[in-house]
């Protein structure tokens, strides 16, 4: 959820370590600040409340060649100076953190009655403090790391320098991502590739356990037993363009129209002329396919609505599908059908309840472990029997668009390769497999029609700027969908939004209905249309106003107290992918608008890595 930036070079680091943090502002962004080690050896603090510009501000003629940096998402301790990281501890060793270490408050007793004095509400000061202590007693930096993180229980990605060792940067990694960013003469540590982009292209991800000992020309990482081991060595692909607005106002609004290429990138080569490829899944996927009887899918927040789509296709195609929450699934006791795929979504592959719910049903007799995954080398595509990327792209806005789009495609593409094993041999495609595949091929043109609905979109949204609430309708599949339109209107526009079955309506919500309570409905022209008008009408007669996108068939049209946005007839396999669209326009356009901070709302960020 923050972002940890470090360097150690011959050069003076104080810009590089701004540029990551700015680089990585999306993950946490309530404080920030920096520590160096200047050519004096003395330990230079800079902390500040809000973005990084104001750190940037206070860093005016800092020169420094070795430094930590971190951008922050408050956890323990409210969004303050002196909560912000790094922490120090007798301005000796500086720590940056992400994670929660869980026995803090047990270690801070301790370290009171040693005499350490703290400065902060976080869990964070404890481990610096630590280093500290383990240094005092003879430790180098190193073995003081190492001493401390096995005193730690929690989930942690660590940055540590100390000005007893001007020359070395401490790294270690449990729970929470971290890698090392290889340059020439000099070297980088970041909790996320983007952060290095004009400074190294080499790069190692940490596993679980290591701690990497960082010099200017050398990198020694140790794995938890404390053996000396190899990482791997990539190349990173990521460049200033994914990452530039490129003549946007907000990441937002350029993720949702970059959902036209990056749906076309999630399906190439995965498409033949009339049927789904497996070979493009990976060279087991089709065993695991074969011995897939049913399902069980765990994930979060937006890749959560994307499995509960999902199910309505698995289900449909008689693959029987259940769907959980992933810090719900953890903590309760689970019976496993014999035949069960165990499958986890995640826009990062760093969502710490989704990876800990796969690590627990490791052990739980699953036939195997999918994971649906945007970013390579994460953690939860490590630990997974078979991954299967979308190719959405970077996603820098914290709520999500074109991520959940190429989610629904690649669980489609899935449940088209289950379908095959319950109607036929596994291998050959039928009239509507072909069918389904066909209307894929169609979705790029598809959302570029909806996209040019954008104008009366905006005109619709005038009618949300000035309200508190707004209740979102679906039916069937379209049910998630509506569930995924109100977390986008709530995220960024913080209009308190909930999503019900349109159904549930006279089981409670109608007593919500007046003229300030905008109601949005989902309405394709599917089997359940006839019961969804009912449910419209039951809105109407109590003076609530409607807000539909309908189906261009739907005869659903527009009066006093109905708004109808038409969208073109579509195939009611991919409508639900189609009709998430103009969702995800109204809540940019309300939040644009309401004037808050689109791309950066308060309180949250794009990748959740505590608990």
């Amino acid at each position: 959820m923050c972002g940890i930036v470090g360097a150690v070079a011959k050069r003076d680091v104080t810009a590089i370590l701004i540029d990551g943090l700015k680089r990585l502002e999306y993950r946490g962004y309530d404080s920030a600040g920096l520590a160096l080690v200047n050519d004096q050896s003395e330990l230079v603090l800079r902390r500040s409340v809000g973005r990084v510009v104001g750190l940037e501000a206070l860093c005016d003629n800092l020169q420094g060649h070795i430094g930590v940096a971190h951008t922050r998402w408050a956890t323990h301790g409210r969004p303050a100076e002196h909560n912000a990281h790094p922490h120090t501890s007798s301005y000796q060793v500086a720590v940056v953190h992400n994670g929660i270490i869980e026995n803090h408050q047990s270690l801070r007793e301790q370290q009171k009655k040693a005499g350490f004095k703290f400065s902060s509400e976080t869990d964070t000061e404890v481990i610096v403090h630590q280093v500290d202590w383990h240094m005092q007693q003879g430790d180098d930096l190193l073995a003081a790391v190492q001493n401390t993180v096995d005193e730690l229980k929690g989930a942690y990605g660590l940055g540590i320098v100390s000005k007893q060792e001007p020359n070395r940067l401490i790294a270690a990694r449990s729970g929470s991502p971290l890698l090392i960013g290889l340059g020439n003469g000099e070297n980088f540590i970041a909790s996320d590739m983007s952060a290095l982009i004009p400074v190294a292209k080499r790069y190692m991800v940490l596993e679980d356990g290591d701690i990497a000992d960082v010099h200017l020309d050398s990198v020694t990482v140790y794995d938890s037993a404390r053996n000396q081991v190899e990482r791997t060595v990539l190349i990173s692909t990521l460049s200033d363009e994914e990452t530039d607005l490129g003549g946007y106002a907000h990441y937002m609004k350029k993720e949702i129209h970059e959902q036209t290429r990056a749906i076309t990138e999630t399906m190439e080569g995965r498409l033949g002329a009339d049927s789904v490829l497996e070979l493009p899944f990976g060279d087991n996927a089709r065993d695991i396919f074969d011995a897939a009887k049913e399902l069980k899918i765990v994930a979060c927040g937006t890749s959560f609505n994307a499995a509960c789509v999902a199910k309505y296709w698995f289900e449909k195609f008689g693959v029987k599908c259940d769907v959980e929450i992933a810090s719900e699934y953890r903590y309760r006791q689970h019976v496993v059908n014999e035949g069960t795929l165990f499958m986890t979504i995640s826009q990062s592959g760093e969502t710490l309840d989704t990876m800990a719910a796969l690590e627990m049903a490791k052990g739980l007799g699953y036939t195997a472990t999918l994971c649906i995954c945007n970013v390579a080398e994460s953690s939860l595509v490590r630990a997974s029997d078979l991954t299967i990327f979308t190719r959405a792209g970077r996603e820098i806005g914290v709520a999500s668009t074109k991520a959940f789009t190429t989610q629904l495609v690649t669980l489609l593409m899935i449940a088209i390769c289950l379908r095959r094993r319950r109607i036929g041999d596994g291998r050959t495609p039928d009239e509507v497999e072909t069918m389904i595949v066909q209307e894929l091929r169609t979705l790029p043109q598809q959302i570029e029609n909806i996209l040019d609905l954008e104008h009366e979109v905006i005109a619709m949204s005038k009618h949300f700027a000035d309200k508190q609430n707004t209740l979102f309708l679906g039916r069937g599949a379209h049910f998630p969908i509506a569930v995924e339109g109100a977390l986008k209107l709530k995220e960024i526009s913080y209009i308190h939004a909930e999503a019900y079955a349109a159904g549930e309506l006279k089981h409670g919500p109608l007593a919500l209905i007046d003229e300030d309570m905008p109601v949005v409905a989902v309405a394709p022209n599917d089997e359940l249309l006839e019961k969804l008008k009912s449910n419209l009408e039951e809105v109407r007669a109590r003076g609530g106003k409607l807000f539909v996108f309908a189906d261009a068939n739907s005869g659903i049209e527009s009066d006093v107290d109905t708004q109808v946005l038409n969208v073109a007839a579509v195939n009611n396999y991919i409508a639900p992918i189609l009709y998430t669209i103009p969702l995800q326009l109204l809540a940019y356009h309300v939040a644009l608008l309401k004037g808050t901070d689109i791309d950066k709302p308060r309180n949250l960020a794009k990748s959740v890595t505590v608990e």
